[in-house]
């Protein structure tokens, strides 16, 4: 089993989960297909498990390592936006909410994608390569959002919060009132969605077996 799965806080897991998606950070293995650090680059994409019939083996050595996440807004917790080459219509919407959502930066569609990069870069890893998190009242925050409860990664949908596993989301729960939430998803992600980008969640309706 190999290390390759990416949990809500960005940690890159061993599960015999199966992902739903794709994502790169470029070249964080070795010839063993053991990671060796969280990234290679800052530009954090989240792929389609199959594009144009291309084949791989995973992890070659000296070629960039391949990640999955459970669902979309799994990879958008961990801090990874839509790749524009095998996903460029998602990749477009996204920049234009992220851009609408996002008007203290003045950007527009003609920005390069490196300089919103940057910006996630910073709100997903500190200084020390830790998870960033932020604070925000229930009110604030969009469908497909991530929160942090007593230590386990929650989803927002639906009304309720609902706990992540690498096999899906168990365990709804009331939204705590009149309280902050601890967020995982990058705060610019987060207007993101506010501005119209509803990320894809594995399951759909909940109350249903994973």
């Amino acid at each position: 089993m190999l290390q390759n799965r990416v949990d809500p806080l960005g940690r890159i897991i061993k599960t015999s989960a199966r992902g739903s998606w794709m994502g790169n950070r470029g070249v964080i293995h070795n010839e063993h297909k053991e990671i060796i650090r969280e990234f290679k680059h800052i530009a954090w994409i989240t792929c389609v498990l199959e594009f144009k019939g291309r084949e791989r083996t995973v992890m070659t050595a000296g070629r960039w390592t391949e990640l999955f996440f459970l669902d979309e807004a799994t990879a958008f917790a961990a801090g990874h936006r839509p790749c524009f080459e095998c996903r460029r219509e998602d990749a477009k919407r996204f920049k234009s909410c992220w851009i609408q959502g996002n008007h203290l930066y003045n950007f527009s569609m003609s920005t390069s994608i490196k300089e919103i990069d940057a910006i996630i870069h910073r709100e997903r890893i500190t200084h020390e390569e830790e998870k960033a998190m932020h604070q925000r009242l229930p009110s604030a925050i969009p469908e497909g959002t991530f929160t942090l409860m007593n230590e386990d990664p929650y989803l927002f949908s639906k009304g309720k919060l609902h706990r992540w596993t690498p096999f899906g989301y168990e365990d709804s729960i009331a939204v705590p009132e009149a309280s902050l939430l601890t967020i995982l998803t990058p705060d610019s992600i987060v207007n993101a969605f506010r501005a119209g980008y509803a990320p894809q969640i594995k399951g759909g309706e909940f109350g249903d077996s994973p």
